[in-house]
């Protein structure tokens, strides 16, 4: 799947492997590089179950291994 930078805030995942019960997860921050604000360099997550955040950076959301675009 390829993703778009400029669609991730407020985009869905499912972890693959849910830890602590969290598998649903939604974009709560998109971070952008300092020198060009066209680039991103990180995303971060927030469990739908706990609110905790966890800040990755963005392509590993395109690992079908680890996550899931969507809630499944």
């Amino acid at each position: 799947m390829a993703l778009s930078p400029k669609k991730l805030l407020h985009s869905k995942w499912t972890a693959t492997a849910p830890q602590n019960r969290e598998m649903h997860f939604i974009v709560v921050r998109v971070t952008q590089d300092e020198t060009d604000p066209q680039i991103v360099t990180e995303v971060t997550l927030e469990a739908v179950l706990s609110k905790r955040h966890q800040t990755l950076h963005w392509r590993v959301l395109s690992d079908e291994t680890l996550w899931k675009a969507g809630w499944l």
